[in-house]
């Protein structure tokens, strides 16, 4: 790519790796699963009057709304209310080894020794992870593993899917994810939706920037990148965003500067490199796990 076009993708990746950071920051205000669809609401509300969607695309899009909009947004912002953004960060690049897997078992493809290699790096660096001060509670990591395999299931419906394009697939899903989200939020933190009547600039600026920055500038330009280069061009890029995730955690809201959680991170995103190297009909890994 043109020196320019990178450009264009690290800062798409920093855009990436600070959206985590503003959640963590957004969530203290409001409650995370309201903050999630009040973030489906301002996408669906730019997006969906401009872009229509035939019936026949209706039933891949619903399920994308919950694999995608629900599972993995709806249980990423609720797990960082107890974990550290960096951290999160590392443990969701587990979605591409869960896709790896599900490709296997579902659509038959081989598994070859590059990728189960990259797989077991994972693996182990979520062992190194373990050791550290710095892995989630129970039920926090438990949610990020659920972030993750819903991040790799939209992987093989978007595969399967056809004539949807992205901005299409981003405003549609967000709107139905809305309901489901929402539904989730008043289950679980109904008693806490008056935060919203008394939040501050970093709420809604977290929205703000989740919605328009993160993922309609950011998805905007990536994949009109991903239009113009090959996806062996553009996607080794995505391998910074826990990187620079954790190191801006560190810098900007105090988090633990743990070696093993650094150490851990970089054996994470090796075998991630790995699993994504052959073959290349691996699940597209395009779809970005921190938008």
């Amino acid at each position: 790519m043109p020196l320019t076009h990178k450009l264009l993708a690290l800062t798409v990746i920093c855009v990436w790796a600070l959206n985590l950071i503003v959640i963590k920051l957004g969530i203290a205000e409001i409650p995370p699963m309201l903050m999630s669809a009040l973030r489906f609401t301002l996408v669906a509300a730019l997006l969906c009057p401009a872009l229509r969607i035939t019936r026949d695309q209706i039933k891949g899009v619903l399920l994308v709304s919950l694999t995608f909009g629900t599972l993995h947004f709806g249980l990423l912002f609720a797990a960082l209310a107890d974990s550290e953004a960096g951290t999160s960060a590392v443990i969701i690049q587990l979605g591409a080894p869960i896709a790896t897997l599900l490709a296997c078992l579902v659509l038959r493809e081989p598994l070859g020794k590059v990728r189960l290699a990259g797989l077991l790096v994972s693996v182990a660096g979520i062992g190194v992870l373990a050791i550290g001060p710095t892995l989630p509670p129970p039920l926090s990591l438990f949610l990020l593993l659920v972030s993750a395999t819903g991040w790799a299931v939209t992987n093989l419906i978007v595969k399967e899917l056809r004539g949807v394009r992205p901005m299409t697939m981003m405003g549609w899903s967000s709107l139905f994810a809305i309901p489901q989200i929402l539904l989730m939020s008043w289950i679980f933190e109904s008693d806490r939706w008056w935060m919203v009547g008394t939040a501050g600039w970093h709420g809604w600026f977290c929205v703000a920037y989740s919605a328009i920055g993160s993922s309609i500038v950011g998805y905007g330009i990536w994949y009109w990148l991903l239009q113009r280069h090959s996806i062996n061009a553009v996607v080794p890029y995505s391998m910074l965003n826990p990187l620079l995730t954790v190191l801006f955690g560190i810098v900007l809201i105090g988090d633990d500067p743990s070696p093993m959680k650094i150490v851990g991170a970089l054996i994470m995103v090796a075998g991630v490199a790995l699993i994504l190297r052959r073959p290349r009909n691996l699940p597209d890994p395009t779809l970005p796990d921190t938008a």
